[in-house]
């Protein structure tokens, strides 16, 4: 008796891991399906003689990780972490695909301004990523006092899609303006928007816009009538082109924003040449001008090359020439390396 009970027993514990072990690999392959996970780092060397004094330094650029979520065919989620500098949630929404024409976001994300901004580090060709114009107007590095350092996002509800069998493709949000992981600071909201033309498999044309009203979260030399916490005209368009073939890729973009009373523009034109299998030589012409009235203008001419050493990896070495309106030119040398996953 005590023999049949223990084979009973082995046989219910033998049945039970089992099903277990087929349990468990369902899981397993149910986050395999629906979560992917990726990442890269850009780490490098910076030589730069602006100012009174001469620095150079091995630095971290970026550090990324991203995770998305397919809930459903249509339904899925998204989240980017950023461990370089000081650790921060940069991107984090949900989105749903009514149609193939209309896709609904909800959370922070990119702003859909200029061609640039929305574009990812990991495949811009320069190594500051964007031009002084998309920096300052689409507050990502904290150039303009009064927006802060936004890295290029907010929070939002946005509605994006291609019409026309992919002839045009469309953005419209609704905004804070207020920048990532903070509270909108007044009762306005930005409304931006974006549409690109395909008219040729390698040309693409469009424009978009911001206007709305800002809360400055700090004084600005640039436009000292406004003081911290005040609420200011902050209104932004701008339109451009993209041009891919085999050969080369090419950018350009003019850009132009008023705060207040100032008015600010740019324009930049950054060209990439496939002279050899995964290397590329680049060129960039980039001009901004804070404030036209008083005439604070750059341009940064540069030049440089990049090895693409294994897919989405590579290695980058740029020269900038800082030619100022006002103030002494500059010199700046960089290198950087990157990887991803």
């Amino acid at each position: 008796m005590r023999r049949i009970l223990l084979s009973c027993i082995l046989l219910s514990a033998t049945c039970i891991l089992k099903a277990q072990d087929a349990c468990l690999n369902d899981v397993v392959n149910t986050l395999k399906d629906r979560i992917s996970l990726s990442g890269y780092a850009q780490v490098g060397y910076t030589y730069d003689d602006a100012g009174e004094g001469t620095s150079n330094t091995f630095d971290i650029k970026r550090v990324i990780f991203m995770a998305r979520g397919k809930i459903t065919d249509k339904w899925s989620a998204y989240f980017m972490y950023s461990f370089a500098n000081t650790g921060k949630i940069l991107e984090a929404y949900t989105e749903y695909r009514f149609l193939p024409q209309l896709t609904a976001r909800i959370g922070q994300f990119k702003t859909m301004y200029t061609i640039e901004n929305p574009m990812s580090p990991c495949f811009v060709e320069l190594i500051n990523c964007y031009s002084q114009a998309v920096n300052y107007l689409a507050g990502i590095n904290g150039s303009d006092p009064l927006y802060g350092s936004a890295s290029g996002r907010d929070m939002g509800l946005l509605i994006y899609g291609d019409l026309f069998d992919s002839l045009m493709t469309y953005n419209l949000a609704i905004m804070n303006g207020q920048g990532i992981n903070l509270k909108d600071k007044n009762n306005q909201k930005d409304i931006v928007g974006s549409l690109m033309v395909h008219p040729l498999k390698w040309l693409s044309v469009g424009g978009s816009f911001v206007k709305g009203k800002g809360c400055a979260v700090a004084v600005s030399s640039i436009n000292p009538d406004i003081a911290i916490g005040e609420n200011y005209t902050r209104n932004r368009w701008s339109a451009g082109a993209t041009i891919k073939t085999k050969s080369v890729d090419v950018r350009t973009e003019y850009l132009a924003g008023k705060d207040g009373h100032v008015k600010s523009d740019g324009y930049y034109a950054t060209v990439s040449a496939h002279v050899l299998p995964k290397f590329d030589v680049i060129a960039s012409y980039d001009y901004f001008n804070k404030n036209k009235t008083i005439s604070d203008k750059q341009t940064n001419y540069v030049a440089g090359v990049q090895y693409w050493f294994y897919p989405k990896c590579r290695l980058q070495a740029q020269y900038t020439y800082c030619n100022r309106h006002k103030g002494e030119n500059s010199n700046l040398l960089q290198a950087q390396l990157q990887v991803r996953f």
